[in-house]
């Protein structure tokens, strides 16, 4: 039997997991303080759900349950893989959150402030940055169109970034609804536009080459690809140049109020701008788009936007809503290799003592908590060895029942 985990999945050392409750437990005090509530849904979903969340790629990366017994077997006769299965695993939070409200909705307040950390699933090409397994970590409002929860989620989960330790970033916004505008304007069809939007999205990962193939082998009109593109070669944008092709100016007004309080509100900790350019991927975006760029990694840490139609697939009733997901698993990856990160944390000990002590050890551990969080090993035959081992995971000193008066700290001692 293998020993390693699977491809795109993680073993965590005990100092790498500790650096991750670390995290979340910061992410989560910052969002419980702004008034968010916690919850907790199944990670396994009607696989009908999945596949009709609007997901966009993510749809073709869903990790499926086949059906057992008497069903898997009357499937497999019909000879119809789409049968096969009638569960999967979520690939996002959004989705089990929007069929959690519509389960719930009557006991739960108006707006809903909540807040979602917990691990998801893609059926990814493993490779850096691609993860099958990953942690998120969303705050979404449900039940408001007010453009004042988009300025409440970007001010939240900047401050959630900065409690813990990242800074030099900024937030990009856009409105699906301003550029399904700008891109009908160009001569897209309205059907086409949803096709266009997943294509757009790649934009920093395969180029404009890339995007302009790719429309290509999609079968749009030359013409209309041709001035896309030209469109493309004259970035950045401003939304002046927006309100020139917009013709209903509220989504406008709603975008340019969002980043000018936004700006006033982050007080020169980070720049909240307008990027045209700025997709996000899922299909069940309706509005307004956020993300939130490192500028010292050159990558995304945070994303999100408005999803008001999404809720309404499970109760055929308008629900609006909107959300902001911390990439946990990139912040993590560059936050694990910053020397020093997270000292800030309560010390770890370890209380050796002989077999015959353990009453005395457990006495003198309860005293030791009050400072530090304490663990209690009898002594081992190789104390040097074993030492060196408590210190590679991560605890920060040590004292020998019976020898030692104080805790002394790894570094200092005379062994």
């Amino acid at each position: 039997m293998r020993i390693e985990p699977l491809k795109g999945t993680n073993d965590y050392l005990p100092a790498q997991a500790q650096l991750r409750a670390y995290l979340q437990d910061k992410i989560s005090e910052v969002y419980e303080n702004s008034g968010f509530t916690r919850i907790s849904t199944p990670i396994i979903e009607d696989i009908e759900n999945l596949d009709k969340s609007e997901g966009g790629d993510n749809l073709n990366l869903i990790f499926k349950i086949m059906k057992r017994g008497d069903k898997l077997k009357e499937a497999l006769d019909q000879d119809d893989p789409a049968q096969i299965a009638d569960m999967g695993l979520r690939y996002d939070l959004t989705l089990p959150l929007s069929r959690y409200y519509a389960n719930n909705r009557a006991k739960l307040p108006n707006p809903f402030k909540v807040i979602q950390m917990d691990r998801v699933y893609r059926a990814e090409r493993p490779q850096k940055g691609r993860m099958r397994e990953f942690m998120q970590c969303d705050i979404d409002i449900l039940g408001s169109e007010s453009p004042t929860c988009e300025i409440e989620l970007i001010h939240t989960t900047a401050k959630a970034l900065l409690a813990i330790g990242l800074e030099n970033f900024k937030v990009k916004v856009n409105d699906r609804r301003i550029l399904r505008e700008i891109l009908s304007s160009l001569g897209f069809e309205e059907d086409q536009l949803d096709s266009v939007c997943i294509s757009f999205d790649k934009l920093d990962k395969i180029k404009a080459a890339g995007v302009e193939k790719e429309l290509t082998e999609k079968g749009f009109d030359p013409a209309v690809i041709t001035k896309f593109m030209e469109l493309l070669s004259h970035a950045p944008f401003t939304l002046d140049y927006a309100a020139s092709v917009v013709k209903d100016s509220s989504a406008i007004d709603s975008l340019s109020n969002i980043i000018e309080v936004s700006n006033e509100l982050a007080d020169g900790r980070y720049q909240v701008e307008y990027d045209m350019t700025l997709v996000r991927g899922q299909g069940y975006y309706t509005g307004t788009v956020f993300e939130i760029q490192s500028m010292d990694f050159r990558s995304s840490i945070a994303g999100g936007g408005r999803y008001d139609n999404l809720i309404g697939k499970f109760l055929k009733d308008s629900v609006p809503a909107v959300g902001f997901s911390i990439g946990f698993e990139r912040i993590y990856s560059i936050l694990s290799k910053k020397e020093g990160y997270g000292l800030d944390r309560k010390k770890k000990v370890v209380l050796i003592y002989e077999e015959a002590e353990i009453g005395q050890a457990i006495r003198r551990a309860e005293e030791l908590r009050s400072e530090y969080d304490t663990a209690l090993y009898i002594k081992p035959k190789k104390l040097g060895k074993f030492l060196n081992r408590m210190e590679e995971q991560g605890y920060d000193g040590f004292l020998v029942l019976g020898r030692d008066e104080d805790v002394r700290m790894f570094g200092q001692q005379d062994e």
